[in-house]
């Protein structure tokens, strides 16, 4: 994944705008059929709740939070604005939340598949020699940060802590197996102990989730390559 920081907006501007060009569409776009997902997936489960509000939309104005967004491009890590819903519209309670809560990370996995699809055409162009700009060009890093921050968003999403949508997932395969404490204690300090672990991750330079990234991202690209 790559993160954008200040100290190379002071070493290198010039840079730091050829990031900034890969990197904001590919965020909004990210972050924007994210949310987009959960707002639709709710519509089609039977709450309206998000259409309503005027969050049922792909204009990612809607959808981004100023202080998350800052805190990804500068930090690496940040969130979107979280589409509202009300699970007691669901037709189907269990099912409503499963398919909610799995919509976001469902979208950011078709956008990484997409990228990856698109990624063989601009390397088989390259490996033959007839474009070599695009080894430094502004598309193959658009599309190399597309599959990475997709994948990334994916299984950041799926961790078990609240408000992600791991959690959810989580209350739903153990409320009956867990006392209730537990869910109580995720909900009410969570988001705490989430951003606990990004800062100590971040500090040690220990990334658990990396691994499993690089390896989902080789294989989505070793498809993509078998499929075209």
């Amino acid at each position: 994944m790559i993160l954008m920081n200040l100290s190379l907006l002071m070493s290198d501007p010039l840079e730091f705008l050829k990031l900034l060009g890969c990197v904001l569409p590919v965020m909004l776009l990210s972050l924007t059929l994210h949310e987009w997902g959960h707002a639709y997936a709710a519509h089609l489960c039977g709450d309206d709740t998000a259409s309503n509000l005027g969050r049922m939309t792909l204009n990612p104005l809607k959808h981004i939070d100023p202080i998350g967004f800052l805190a990804i491009l500068f930090i690496g890590f940040g969130w979107a604005k979280p589409v509202p819903v009300n699970p007691r519209n669901y037709r189907n309670y269990k099912q409503g939340e499963a398919i909610v809560s799995l919509a976001g990370v469902t979208m950011n996995l078709l956008l990484a598949i997409l990228f990856a699809i698109a990624y063989v055409p601009l390397c088989r162009m390259y490996l033959f020699g007839s474009y070599a700009w695009l080894e430094n060009g502004l598309l193959m890093r658009i599309i190399e940060y597309g599959i990475s921050l997709n994948v990334v968003l994916m299984l950041f999403n799926l961790l078990p802590f609240y408000p992600l949508d791991g959690y959810h997932i989580f209350e739903l395969l153990f409320a009956r197996r867990l006392p209730m404490n537990v869910f109580l204690f995720l909900r009410r300090y969570g988001q705490y102990i989430l951003i606990g672990i990004l800062i100590l991750c971040r500090v040690t330079g220990f990334h658990p989730i990396s691994q499993l990234t690089s390896w989902i991202i080789d294989k989505l690209i070793r498809i993509a390559f078998m499929i075209g």
